[in-house]
Parts: C-alpha cells; structure tokens; sequence
C-alpha cells in the first residue's frame, strides 16, 4: 500500500500554434482535496469552426476536478457505470452553457475538447478518457497503455461537446494495488513517448514519473524542462502537450533501463466493427419479429383467459371456526339456565296458588 499520493501536471504552447498567432487550447490540472487526488488534462479541439476551445478545455479540467474531489464516494458507488458518464457530461454541459452565455456563442460545439482524468481515494481509482491522448499506467513490472488514443481511421477523434459524449467515455473502477504511478497526456506528448502501432509505452515516461519522488515542486520542473526541450522544442511544428502524474509514494518502481524501448507492430485485420453490425441487422430484424410476435401472442391469450370462479360452500356445509363454535355453546349455556330459572318460578308460583287455593 503507497504511503501517500503526490501529484502534479504542466501544460505549454506547441511551435505550431506560435507560428500560427494563435493561443495553447491545452488545459491540466492537478487537485488534493477531501482526501481525493485528482489530475485531469484536455486538449482543445483545432479548427476555425472551434474558436473558443481553448475556454472549454480549461473549463472541463477545472469542472471535473471539482466534481470528482467533492463527490468521489458517489460517483463511484454508483453501480450503473453509463449514469455516472452521462452525470460528467452532462455537468460539463451546464457549465459550458455558462461559457456560451458570457461570450455570446452560437453553438457548444466551438468549446470543443478530449478529456483524461483519473482520481484516486484510498485504495479506490476512477479513469475517465475520451478522445486522443493516452493514460499508462507504471506499475513494478514496467508501463503500460491505460486507455489509448481515440481515433478513426481518417485521424478525427471524439469530443466531450458531441450529442451522446458519454457513450464515447472510457471509464475504468478499479484499484490502485501493484501501482506505482499513473501518466496522463494529450496528444503533444503521446505522439513523442508511445508506439501506437506496436502499443509500447517508452520508457521515458517512468523516468518522468520518477522525478515525483522529490515531491511536486521538482516533479513538475522536470516535465516542464523535458517538455519543452524535448517534445515541443524537437519540432517546428509540435502541437499544444499536457502531461500530469499521479506517484504514489512508497511503491516499487520498474529499472527503466531494463524496459523495452521498440516493439513489434500489433496484428492488423480487415475485420471491423461496422462490419460485424451490418452482418447482424437482418439476424436482428428477424428476431425482434418473432419476439414482437411472441409478446402479443402472450398478451392475447392472457386476455381470452378469464380467472376460475371458486364456487361458495353450501351454508349447511359450513363449518364454523373453533373460536365462533365455542362462543356459540356458551350462548346456548347461558340460555337453558335462564329457561329453566324462569320455568322454576313458575312451578313456585303455582304451588302457592295451589295451597292458598286449598286454605280458602
């Protein structure tokens, strides 16, 4: 078990948009309160039509932060997993409305932006990501992919501004056990430290982790000197980059020297998703009529059958309940002897009748 969570982020400007004139849509942050840790990251999307990105990712990083610090138990308590993606995005919305109200916007779609997130409490651990970017998780043995980037084939990716957003969300209850830390990035830094085609994690990325081990303050200096050194100063046209860990202090670390730094390329196949749907839909076609068919057969019959009538027992044949039997004899007790009390004072008065009858 760790013996304590440090964390920490740093978020810089890309060659690209400082040749362009245009500002850094990346946004992190990195949050300790009410016993939650929380580092959240997310990349404003790129394009004229999305001209305030850079206010929705700043907004998501802070929104969530907040919500997962101020309702973690809640949240992952909470055993329907699609409530929980729909409660984020749906928060992200009513803040976003505010955005949209104060700058005069037109749609929420110019807020666009991915988000990765993930908190920890006690021994508890929350992931959320959507869209590109990447979440690797550094345990003893070495790094691996958490969550992976978000894309299809044409390079577009998902956003949490889009219709059905939650549907879209990874997110991952789990546990931090055999954890040494936690790296999440935008795309700016992915793109640097990850092998998408052989899904390899460089070995880099514990060594950034590692430097957490001083604390915060040296944790976040050194990821802003290799960021900008390395990552956004290699090229003249690097994009925005976020990066934040989540250290666990007290915890093995793997020999980054020992890691693989090149790996093969992972299977391909022809075989898709969209394939796979289509080949199902006339197999589904037919057997949503014959289970609409079973229903309605089911409901006639039920109407046709009227319930049995349970004839009603001859009153002759009635017996009474032990309780009704006994108070009916002892009515019948008290009866008789009035019957005979009175029967007896009639004899009385006979018999002096009788006699006074005689004496006259």
């Amino acid at each position: 078990m760790y013996s304590g969570i440090t964390v920490g982020c740093f978020t810089t400007i890309g060659n690209k948009h400082v040749s362009r004139g245009t500002p850094c849509e990346d946004a992190s942050c990195a949050l300790s309160r009410n016993g939650v840790s929380v580092v959240c990251i997310a990349d404003g999307a790129g394009g004229k039509q999305y001209t305030d990105a850079r206010f929705g990712s700043q907004c998501a990083v802070d929104t969530i932060a907040s919500v997962l610090c101020d309702h973690f138990d809640a949240l992952y308590s909470e055993h329907r997993e699609a409530a929980v993606r729909g409660y984020l995005m749906a928060k992200l919305r009513v803040e976003f409305s505010k955005i949209m109200d104060e700058r005069d916007l037109d749609v929420i779609d110019r807020l666009s932006c991915t988000l990765l997130f993930a908190a920890v409490k006690d021994r508890r651990l929350m992931i959320g990501h959507i869209g590109d970017g990447l979440i690797a998780r550094i345990s003893p043995s070495g790094v691996s992919p958490f969550t992976m980037p978000q894309n299809d084939k044409a390079g577009k990716t998902f956003f949490v501004t889009a219709a059905h957003a939650d549907n879209y969300m990874r997110f991952i209850k789990t546990t931090v056990d055999d954890c040494h830390a936690i790296a999440l990035m935008t795309d700016g830094v992915q793109d640097s430290v990850y092998n998408e085609e052989a899904g390899l994690v460089k070995p880099v990325v514990v060594k950034l982790a590692e430097t957490f081990s001083e604390g915060r303050e040296a944790g976040e200096a050194a990821l802003k000197e290799t960021v900008e050194k390395y990552i956004v100063g290699g090229s003249n046209v690097s994009d925005d980059a976020s990066i934040g860990i989540m250290y666990f202090e007290g915890t093995g670390a793997p020999d980054a020297g020992a890691l693989e730094s090149s790996a093969d390329k992972l299977g391909d196949s022809d075989d898709s998703f969209k394939d796979l749907s289509l080949q199902l839909k006339p197999e589904l076609v037919k057997a949503q009529e014959i289970i609409t068919k079973t229903k309605a057969e089911t409901a006639e019959e039920k109407t046709e059958e009227k319930p049995e009538e349970t004839p009603a027992e001859p009153v002759a044949t009635q017996q009474p309940a032990p309780a009704a039997e006994e108070q009916g004899k002892k009515s019948v007790s008290k009866l008789s002897i009035a019957v005979f009390c009175i029967g007896l004072l009639l004899a009385i008065a006979g018999t002096v009748m009788f006699i006074l009858s005689r004496a006259g």
